[in-house]
């Protein structure tokens, strides 16, 4: 099956982007409990590149199919998981990376590297991190797994919040959220 990739975030409505999300079937990750367990030999790069043996993984379609299957566990790091076992993947920063972001009917749209959408509020939270002179903005995906905004997309994220109020935060899903550690 040849993976197409959703539409540019700029030209879709909310509705749209909540449909593409809503077409996005994830595996129930969340639901399985395998009592097999190893090493991926795979690691995600702080830059968002995936690596399997130190070799980066160049097709966009086995990233996104990868990224569906990851969870993290509390203290126990992140795990790409299915029915029957579970592999340990080292992650360097964060799962994901956030490279575009939009402002849809009030709310936010971020697309990540995996062509994932995501729209932040109570379920997809901003948090900031850092220092107030050094942030690194993360959003929140699925299952304990963040995005790291990019360079470019936080500087998009940070126009949207002067152009909106004095202050350095955004509002999403009914939720205000702050883009400077406190």
């Amino acid at each position: 099956m040849v993976y197409t990739p959703p539409p540019e975030l700029a030209g879709l409505s909310l509705a749209e982007i909540a449909e593409q999300v809503a077409q996005r079937k994830l595996p129930p990750v969340e639901q399985w409990d395998p009592q097999q367990s190893g090493d991926s030999h795979m690691c995600i790069a702080a830059d968002g590149t995936w690596y399997h043996e130190g070799s980066p993984i160049k097709r966009q379609a086995m990233v996104r199919a990868f990224s569906g299957l990851l969870r993290r566990e509390g203290d126990s790091g992140y795990w790409l998981v299915t029915p029957f076992q579970k592999l340990s993947i080292e992650v360097e920063d964060a799962c994901f990376q956030a490279v575009d972001v939009s402002r849809k009917d009030g709310d936010l749209a971020f697309r990540l590297n995996t062509d994932d959408l995501v729209v932040a509020g109570s379920d997809n939270s901003l948090r900031a991190s850092g220092d107030p002179d050094q942030p690194a903005l993360y959003l929140h995906v699925r299952r304990g797994c963040e995005a790291r905004l990019n360079r470019s997309t936080y500087e998009q994220l940070a126009q949207i919040a002067l152009e909106e109020s004095e202050h350095w935060t955004v509002t999403s899903g009914g939720k205000t959220f702050a883009l400077r550690p406190e």
